[in-house]
């Protein structure tokens, strides 16, 4: 009598292979640029693992159905605790920003899980009302609406990277539930004019700007962090140092574990590794996105919207990330997904992959 063999349908495989790549790729980084640092990075990077892979557990069991039923508890989840940040003695302020609850031992940012909430409320509410927003366009004004609650309660930490990257994959999304372009496009002009007052009217976010347009002018000072990262990617040249033999992660590069990872990437592993991260990162986003193509096309739409929504949360984070790191975009607190040391950026983003992984599964909904 043959036992039944145990295997994976090819597309959550394909799933499978990048994310575990990226994962390990970024615990070596995490390693290497934190080796100067005062603190165990590494241990604490290894248990932020061990709690990832017990919500990766958590969600594959549970039915999409459920998550589907329940979805409005996306948003009040991320509601509340956008507002709990903002509550004088729960919210905890670090480097003048208060972006984290405290939690005993451990602060929660309320951001990074928000993200997955709204994944669940979009998701259940377009695949509710998909008929209707064919029908009647200016359906899609409530979900944004609600949205952009979030969205503006998270500037006001202030957090304006976080807010955009959300923003801009909630626009996404419905664009591929069938918004009308124009719809969309008011909605990019219109954001888009919102986040240059915003960057107008606040002082520091104006130095941010003056800085990125000419780091070198003030390389002590606001373009102090750019100026240190395009060292970097200087001194790795094509091959670079290798691997844990940076300089620029030695209290030169501020965050050098965190926002500007992929700069100590690019001086270590040069642009050769630059690009083959860079490359690995797009195959992974690629094959969420194809995963989301998958699931619309089968007809499981609450799913396929779910991974369009992690894809795109993925892909923007990381092309912002990248482009802070290499000047191309002002200096923003994003990390870079999988790669930056960071337990709850690390913990939401295996989630929102476990979620994908769990619809790659066509048998099961």
């Amino acid at each position: 009598m043959n036992s039944p063999e145990l295997s994976l349908p090819r597309q959550s495989v394909m799933v499978l292979v990048p994310w575990a790549a990226l994962l390990v790729f970024g615990t070596i980084m995490v390693s290497s640029a934190s080796v100067a640092m005062p603190g165990n990075f590494i241990e604490k990077q290894f248990i932020n693992l061990a709690i990832s892979a017990f919500l990766v557990t958590l969600i594959l069991t549970v039915p999409l159905s459920l998550w589907a039923r329940f979805y409005w508890l996306g948003w009040l989840v991320s509601l509340v605790l956008v507002l709990a940040v903002l509550v004088p003695g729960l919210g905890h302020e670090a480097k003048g920003a208060t972006r984290w609850i405290r939690l005993g031992g451990f602060n929660l940012q309320a951001v990074e899980v928000a993200k997955f909430g709204l994944m669940i409320y979009l998701a259940g509410y377009l695949s509710r009302y998909h008929e209707r927003l064919q029908n009647q366009p200016n359906r899609i004004f409530l979900p944004l609406g609600m949205v952009f609650v979030i969205c503006a309660l998270v500037v006001a930490e202030p957090d304006l990277g976080s807010a955009s990257v959300v923003f801009a994959a909630t626009l996404s999304v419905l664009f591929m539930a069938g918004a009308k372009l124009r719809f969309v496009m008011l909605m990019v002009v219109g954001g888009g004019l919102l986040f240059a007052a915003m960057i107008w009217l606040e002082p520091f976010r104006m130095r941010r700007m003056i800085a990125f347009t000419d780091p070198w002018a003030v390389p002590y000072d606001t373009g102090y962090q750019l100026v240190q990262a395009l060292i970097a990617f200087g001194r790795g040249e094509l091959t670079g140092l290798g691997l844990g033999e940076g300089i620029q992660k030695l209290s030169y590069l501020p965050e050098a574990h965190n926002d500007f990872i992929f700069a100590v990437v690019a001086e270590e592993l040069g642009s050769v590794g630059a690009i083959a991260l860079i490359a690995l990162y797009c195959f992974f986003v690629f094959v969420v996105l194809n995963v989301a193509k998958n699931c619309l096309l089968t007809g499981r739409l609450f799913a396929g919207y779910c991974c369009y929504f992690a894809g795109f949360i993925f892909a923007y984070q990381f092309l912002v990330n990248v482009g802070v790191n290499v000047g191309v975009l002002p200096t923003k607190g994003l990390t870079l997904p999988f790669i930056s040391y960071g337990g709850n950026s690390l913990m939401v983003s295996c989630a929102l992959t476990a979620f994908v992984l769990r619809c790659s599964y066509p048998e099961k909904t």
